[in-house]
């Protein structure tokens, strides 16, 4: 499978979940009620499933090949989306930050953790599109064959080495989890 499928259908599940996040974070506090280990269970999901395992395959392995093929970082799609990475971790930090207090029933917490949660939704939503419809293709067209195959190489041994085996299994099931609720 070419590596920007294998994103794309990553990009896939992290939707699933952004649409579980949109739910929970609309009543946070009657979510919290039913599921009060919920906050957590999101930080976890995002922190390395979205961020450590897909964010990872990225900034670590295609943005760098592309650059090698004349795509710049700066002031190129490639630095658009590593701005955007970091935007995204600076929501669930404070997502983070603010669960204890949340899960406390605290007002302030609960807001800014919903606050944080909804930022999060809309940035990633537009952030995926982009790198589906804009960075992928480009990918498509500049990178060789062989490029292909060691970015997959690449890929699996993130999947192996980094995240463990059944992690990504077991994202994925929390996905389709969080999308029936």
């Amino acid at each position: 499978m070419r590596p920007t499928a294998i994103l794309r259908h990553e990009h896939d599940i992290i939707l699933l979940v952004l649409n579980g996040i949109e739910r929970g974070a609309g009543s946070l506090q009657t979510t919290l009620a039913d599921e009060p280990e919920w906050l957590d269970t999101i930080v976890d999901f995002v922190r390395n499933f979205a961020d450590r395992c897909h964010h990872g395959k990225e900034e670590k392995h295609l943005f760098v090949r592309l650059e090698a093929r004349g795509i710049p970082r700066t002031g190129g799609p490639i630095g658009v989306m590593l701005q955007e990475h970091e935007q995204g971790r600076a929501f669930i930090r404070a997502t983070a930050d603010a669960t204890p207090a949340a899960k406390a029933g605290e007002a302030p917490a609960l807001e800014a953790a919903r606050a944080n949660l909804l930022g999060y939704v809309e940035l990633l939503r537009a952030h995926i599109a982009k790198e589906n419809d804009i960075l992928f293709p480009m990918a498509d067209q500049v990178l060789t064959e062989q490029d292909q195959q060691e970015l997959e190489d690449a890929f699996e041994r993130v999947e192996a080495e980094e995240m463990g085996e059944g992690v990504h299994e077991r994202y994925h099931e929390l996905a389709h989890r969080l999308a029936e609720a």
